[in-house]
């Protein structure tokens, strides 16, 4: 058996001690400063391809439930009596 220091080892005593709140801030500021913001173009390509993405699964969401609420409808109502 393996002795693994993810699980057994001694814990790091670094890793127990907390970020100050200023610390943790100017982390989070530098983070920030490394995203990389998509440009105007891309964001309307990216609406456009989310819209249409979520038209069809209307779409498709829609035909089933129409089809499932159709097929019920038949099973529990029985044959037409006219």
């Amino acid at each position: 058996m393996s002795d693994s220091k993810a699980v057994r080892g001694p814990r790091d005593e670094k890793a127990d001690k907390r970020t100050s709140l200023p610390t943790f801030y100017r982390q989070v500021v530098a983070e920030l400063r490394k995203v990389v913001y998509p440009t105007q173009e891309q964001l309307v390509t990216y609406f456009f391809v989310v819209m249409v993405f979520v038209i069809v699964m209307i779409a498709l969401v829609s035909a089933l439930d129409l089809a499932f609420g159709k097929l019920v409808f038949e099973i529990f109502t029985g044959p037409d009596q006219t």
